[in-house]
């Protein structure tokens, strides 16, 4: 068979039963989905990729994310269907029975029953994430969300129980001050939950979304950046002394629990996205998925895939994503220039501001550094390209 072997797959499922209020993800509204046509679409971007011939699964996967969306709204079964359809086809082996094979799927509180559980082990997803956001009435209500305060316990305990020894609890960071949130409340809520793994987003208010309308409009003001930078700050630190590692800019772990799958986005080896608004690289070509599961499910019945745009991403493109990637995780960069240069003076102001460490001929940066984490890759970009002309 021809074309780039991928080990790393994303699906994407988008059925929410409600659009929260902040969420510029490629979702439609549906309480009760029926899996099969989502099945059956995933089916034919599957066949038509085989017959363009670019890329082909690996014989055995190394990850598999399944987000959203909401997974958990499909019923329990949907899993096992959609690791017998990832293994079909002639020559496929058995793509899900690499011993270290990582199988994530996303959740939600409400919705990761013990039934929804117990079918996603049987199918060998092995890992959850977990929409918390809050553990705070008011604020879940504002937000949009489904669960109660005490959801994510609830659901931290089902996981348990269907013998999850990973899973994530991921919260939102960085709302108006009117919600009154109590930022503090909600990281000791999540320590106490002893999760093997946290994630944090900060608030954004795209546009299109009522939260960004709300915010055009003027009857929403977004919170001050000093203290967007507090509440990440806090968190960072209050997470690093229970011990988490730090290893990317929004992602924190117990040693042994890092996500593979998120780490193979960083690291810009090829991956494959299915399903409406997924992603794929194959370097150097990105492309994407028409967004809405309509259209999605249309174009699938059709000759063609359902791709909406690509880019290609080499030269100096390719080597600013590089930076900024290497930057955004633990890993960071390795440091390739002299420090008389005018990066190595660059850096050197990074490391008196605390921004950044250079240990072991590494470059990382701080969590007060990754609050900056687009701006410096410019920067450090910049003056590498301006070194590289000059010879």
């Amino acid at each position: 068979m021809s074309g780039v072997e991928v080990g790393s797959v994303y699906v994407h499922a988008p059925f929410c039963a409600r659009r929260c209020f902040y969420c510029d993800f490629a979702v439609t509204v549906d309480r009760e989905p029926d899996p099969e046509p989502w099945l059956r679409a995933i089916e034919r971007e599957l066949q038509a990729l085989e017959a363009e011939g670019l890329v082909r699964l690996a014989p055995r996967l190394e990850t598999l994310y399944v987000g959203g969306g909401t997974p958990s709204l499909l019923r329990p079964e949907a899993m096992e269907e959609l690791g017998r359809l990832l293994t079909g086809g002639p020559g496929s082996g058995d793509r899900l029975s690499m011993p270290g094979l990582e199988w994530t799927a996303e959740a939600n509180p409400e919705s990761l029953t013990p039934s929804v559980a117990a079918g996603w082990r049987r199918a060998g997803v092995n890992r959850v994430s977990l929409g918390t956001q809050s553990f705070q009435e008011p604020v879940l209500r504002w937000m949009g969300r489904l669960h109660g305060p005490h959801g994510t316990a609830a659901a931290v305990a089902v996981a348990r129980d269907a013998g999850f020894e990973t899973y994530s609890v991921d919260l939102i960071f960085g709302l108006p001050a009117a919600v009154e949130r109590d930022w503090s409340a909600d990281l000791d809520a999540a320590l106490a939950l002893e999760p093997p793994h946290v994630s944090l987003y900060g608030l954004t208010a795209d546009t299109g979304t009522p939260l960004g309308r709300a915010v055009g409009e003027g009857r929403i003001r977004m919170v001050e950046e000093a203290r967007y930078d507090e509440e990440y700050l806090e968190a960072a630190e209050r997470l690093a002394a229970e011990g988490y590692e730090h290893y990317e800019v929004s992602n924190f772990a117990r040693p042994g629990h890092r996500s593979r799958h998120n780490q193979a986005y960083w690291s810009g080896v090829p991956y494959l996205g299915l399903g409406n608004g997924a992603h794929s690289f194959v370097p150097p070509r990105r492309r994407w998925n028409v967004r809405e599961w309509a259209d999605y499910a249309r174009l699938t019945g059709g000759p063609s895939l359902p791709v909406d745009e690509s880019e290609t991403v080499e030269g100096a493109s390719r080597r600013l994503e590089d930076a900024w990637l290497g930057l955004r995780c633990d890993r960071g960069l390795p440091v390739r220039w002299s420090r008389e240069g005018s990066a190595g003076h660059l850096v050197a102001t990074w490391e008196e501001s605390g921004w950044a460490e250079v240990r072991a001929g590494r470059l990382t940066l701080t969590p007060r550094g990754w609050l900056l984490l687009d701006r410096l890759a410019i920067e450090l970009h910049e003056a590498l390209e301006r070194e590289s002309r000059r010879g």
